[in-house]
């Protein structure tokens, strides 16, 4: 049955128009929640710094939150970036994948791969405000609905780790992120 449900989850994403995927409602809380690109990444992060272990719980969503503020600030700049939305699919790519293979990774290199990854998400967020916004409140609220995402992909794959199963689950679910990503990263090409 969870087979046929994770099946029927997998064929709806991929048939989601991505021309709505960052529509939002004029919020910085909205934003992360509208675009399955967004989403994956950030429940992501969480689930791989889980499944590091130990400080990486806390220490590799921070790495990714701080470049995601910078990356915000220099879309509030409208400075110009090119490949964007490729590395925000991307970063859905990798993270799934660097859950699938379950390598164990250093705090240091994980911190580094998903700060890259969390200055173009934060890019995209800043660069995407509605002029009418005050920058600071929608920096806050990005930032603050990217933190309950890393925390509900952390808690989940602690969660998911306890289980007999656990890390074939978990694996599972990086290789459903995985090709996802795959399916954001073409379309970006």
């Amino acid at each position: 049955m969870f087979r046929y449900c994770l099946l029927f989850v997998i064929f709806f994403i991929l048939s989601i128009d991505t021309s709505y995927a960052h529509g939002f409602g004029g919020s910085g809380f909205l934003h992360p929640l509208t675009g399955i690109d967004h989403l994956f990444a950030m429940v992501a992060v969480g689930l791989w710094s889980a499944q590091i272990g130990g400080r990486a719980v806390y220490l590799v969503p921070s790495c990714f939150l701080f470049m995601m503020a910078v990356g915000g600030i220099v879309g509030f700049q409208e400075i110009q970036l090119s490949n964007v939305e490729f590395m925000i699919a991307l970063s859905v790519l990798l993270l799934g994948l660097a859950i699938f293979l379950n390598k164990k990774s250093s705090i240091v290199l994980a911190g580094l791969g998903v700060a890259i990854f969390g200055f173009f998400h934060g890019y995209a967020h800043g660069a995407e405000i509605p002029n009418t916004l005050n920058h600071i409140e929608y920096m806050i609220g990005f930032l603050v609905t990217t933190l309950g995402l890393h925390i509900i992909g952390a808690v989940s794959g602690l969660l998911i780790l306890e289980k007999r199963k656990g890390s074939t689950t978990l694996r599972f679910s990086g290789l459903t992120i995985f090709v996802i990503g795959v399916y954001l990263t073409i379309l970006k090409i």
